[in-house]
């Protein structure tokens, strides 16, 4: 094992939380650093704002950081937090490297994401370089580049996950899998739109990996489950998984795109975004398609969790 002592950023969120008790079960001296005091009795913890100014480094005698810490892409994003992007997933990105380069560290792991460059109709990859047109996107990507061209340490990686599920209260699948059950939720026309997904364990051992195996230096890598999945099909293994009938009908496409437009007006007219808009409309029916060949190649990465293998355990957990 080549990590001694990690530092872990945003150790209090969904996959800093599985990757924290992953480094502990490795036996891996592992000190969080968390904005808020959280409870972890088996980790030395730092409670620190990367935004603010700091009185010690965090990451004194630390051989390897991985900095999932940053503010989350919001559906509902407005002007205001163009700044706060810049300021915690750049600018924040940019203080702990320079801690880093000051301590000797030796590794760098960046968390990033898929929309770090622009969307894409086709089958995406590391080699697309389009920059993205939201705050968010450009924030992580500026961090990207930080992190790569910065020569701050000696093996940098930037990992960029598809959308991340498991055991968790948070997020879009969650919010779907509770309003099915619940019988809120109509069932989806298939439109066989492509969506990449990974489970936050895949994310984990990815990042590991990223660790010990040098060919990582210098690389970005997109880590998804290797499938492929439709709306449709999403809405269906859920209603199986809930124990629900499949309807027999669907909701109209045609339908779906009249309330989309509606919501588009009442947002303009609100000044802010509606519920149910066309940005909602195609969270839910576009394809966002990545491909996850690279880290199977250079690190021999293979996802070891379906969606559809995880969704009875999803439910369960969703369910106490």
């Amino acid at each position: 094992m080549m990590m001694k002592k990690v530092l872990l950023t945003g150790a209090d969120g969904f996959i800093g939380q599985v990757l924290a008790r992953k480094l502990h079960a490795l036996g891996v001296d592992t000190t969080l650093l968390v904005r808020k005091p959280v409870f972890q009795p088996t980790c030395e913890k730092i409670v620190l704002d990367l935004t603010q100014t700091w009185t010690t480094n965090p990451c004194k005698g630390i051989d390897t950081v991985f900095h999932l810490a940053g503010k989350a892409h919001a559906l509902s994003e407005i002007a205001a937090d163009d700044n706060q992007y810049y300021a915690v997933n750049t600018e924040g990105t940019r203080k702990l490297l320079d801690a880093a380069k000051q301590a000797g560290v030796k590794r760098f792991i960046f968390f990033s994401s898929v929309k770090a460059v622009a969307d894409s109709l086709t089958i995406q990859d590391e080699t697309n370089q389009a920059l993205p047109n939201t705050p968010y996107g450009l924030s992580k990507h500026a961090a990207e580049q930080l992190v790569l061209q910065g020569n701050y340490v000696p093996h940098p990686v930037v990992i960029r996950p598809c959308m991340v599920y498991g055991n968790s209260s948070k997020g879009n699948l969650p919010r779907m899998i509770k309003a099915i059950e619940q019988g809120f939720f109509p069932p989806l026309p298939e439109v066989y739109n492509r969506r990449s997904m990974v489970h936050v364990d895949d994310v984990v051992h990815a990042a590991i990996l990223s660790v010990e195996q040098l060919k990582a230096c210098g690389q970005i890598y997109i880590v998804g489950d290797g499938q492929n999945y439709s709306s449709r099909q999403l809405y269906e293994w859920i209603c199986q998984a809930t124990d629900r009938k499949i309807p027999h009908w669907t909701i109209p496409l045609s339908l779906l795109n009249r309330l989309a437009k509606i919501g588009d007006s009442i947002g303009r007219l609100n000044g802010h975004r509606f519920l149910f808009d066309s940005q909602a409309l195609d969270k839910l029916l576009g394809s966002a398609c990545y491909s996850s060949a690279k880290i199977e190649r250079d690190l021999g990465f293979k996802a070891s969790i379906t969606l559809k293998q995880a969704l009875p355990e999803i439910v369960r957990y969703l369910q106490f």
